[in-house]
């Protein structure tokens, strides 16, 4: 499957024995949407802060956890999905410094329209 934007293509695929494997499938781009505009958020704040930020490694998962087992979720029956995010930051900051980052990570926009509900709007041409 091509995924084509204005200015890039790339390859979505079903891991092997699905598909063929050729790229990411749907829920690793989704993921890396998350993390690399998390990294980029954190990036661009310190460089406004000019704080010596050298790099931001983002891993995220995602699996079908028990309601009940979040204690954040207003559901509480059945299977939900959950996404954890663990951050690696790089650089010589103190630890109000780190604090203040793990904060900004929150705030990425894309993070906001997962969180937000968005309105997904179907038309068939």
């Amino acid at each position: 499957m091509l995924v084509s934007t204005t200015d890039h293509a790339l390859i979505a695929d079903e891991p092997k024995g699905v598909g063929d494997g050729l790229g990411p499938d749907p829920y690793e781009l989704l993921l890396g949407a998350l993390g690399s505009c998390t990294a980029m958020t954190l990036v661009l704040y310190a460089r406004r802060k000019d704080w010596p930020l050298r790099r931001v490694k983002a891993d995220l998962a995602i699996e079908r956890v028990h309601a009940k087992d979040c204690g954040d979720c207003e559901q509480k029956d059945g299977m939900i999905d959950q996404i954890t995010v663990r951050l690696h930051i790089d650089g010589d900051l103190d630890e109000a410094q780190r604090e203040r980052l793990a904060e900004i990570a929150t705030r990425c926009p894309v993070r906001k329209t997962l969180l937000g509900h968005p309105v997904i709007v179907d038309a068939l041409e």
